[in-house]
């Protein structure tokens, strides 16, 4: 398949080494050092015990790559603007558009204005393109070029389209992605992975960011250790009263959670390189989403502000 990964960072290396590696045509779109490392040599993938090399047509714009029967966008959050800006010349009749991302997605909901202010993933995307992805996967870009897998064989990308469809092309995609190694199981509706997975981030975001400890470490600390499970049951609250059963939401290939690797997540990872942090997503798009179904939220109500504080206060989220 001809398949571009717009954002080719921790997760989107991960994701284009492996399918270039399982034979696929891909290419990339990137910046930077990161983007002339993969130019030269590729994207190397350390995957625990394996080195995998993914050669990929890496470019700085989408308009050097022309149509694709798939793009994966692996950009933050707040990072898509740049993505509605280039799709047009990676789309072709066919083509589906999988948003793989942390935290409420920006076509969940139309009442979450804030998450496409003026509209141009909406203006660039037609409905009937979109495909939702949730990545379980952690990765640390290590040097330019080089991406490095914490969870090797607990890795998971769910792809699923918002209006439930098993499209033909989504189940080539799932395909596409367990012939490379990444487990892609069928599911009944992609916001179940959504919520199971905001389940987890909404303490692991908030607490590793607020105390600059590793997940394992959060887990371990008997102070924090409950905190992490009032943030977590609240979350799931605001899931069910939404309609979503998260309990439903596919499992892993380990059938364990990986919450336990003893990494830091991307926002505390974005926070100490001083990089554009996804709060809204993360963090207030599913809280808003809870005040309008008037869940009780008292851990979260706590938490989400301190972390915006400390991003705000650093320059790298802005209201």
């Amino acid at each position: 398949m001809r398949i571009c990964v717009f954002g080719a960072g921790a997760v989107g290396g991960h994701i284009a080494a492996k399918l270039a590696a399982a034979g696929n045509d891909v290419s990339v779109v990137a910046r930077g050092a990161h983007l002339q490392a993969m130019q030269q040599q590729g994207i190397k993938l350390l995957h625990g015990e394996r080195t995998i090399v993914g050669r990929v047509r890496a470019a700085q714009t989408a308009r050097e790559l022309g149509e694709q029967d798939a793009v994966f966008v692996a950009l933050k959050a707040n990072l898509l603007p740049a993505f509605a800006e280039q799709a047009e010349w990676l789309l072709g009749a066919e083509t589906a558009v999988v948003f793989v991302q942390n935290g409420i997605p920006w076509w969940y909901d139309t009442r979450l204005t804030r998450l496409d202010p003026h509209g141009k993933l909406a203006r660039a995307v037609a409905p009937e393109r979109i495909v939702g992805g949730v990545a379980y996967s952690a990765n640390e870009i290590i040097e330019p070029g080089v991406v490095e897998n914490h969870v090797p064989g607990n890795n998971m990308i769910v792809i699923g389209r918002p209006d439930r469809e098993d499209a033909p092309l989504v189940r080539r995609l799932r395909q596409a992605l367990e012939h490379a190694d990444m487990s892609s199981p069928p599911l009944a509706d992609i916001r179940q992975s959504i919520w199971s997975k905001l389940a987890q981030n909404l303490w692991t975001s908030t607490l590793c960011t607020l105390t600059g400890l590793t997940v394992r470490e959060i887990q371990e600390h008997a102070e924090l250790k409950p905190v992490a499970a009032r943030a977590a049951e609240e979350a799931g609250a605001i899931a069910r009263a939404l309609g979503v059963a998260i309990e439903r939401a596919p499992k892993r290939p380990s059938g364990k959670s990986s919450s336990g690797a003893a990494h830091k997540p991307s926002m505390l990872q974005d926070y100490e390189r001083g990089r554009p942090m996804e709060i809204e997503a993360q963090l207030v798009a599913p809280l808003e989403l809870g005040r309008m179904e008037k869940v009780h939220t008292p851990t979260l109500d706590v938490l989400v502000p301190l972390v915006t504080a400390k991003a705000a206060a650093k320059g790298l989220y802005t209201h």
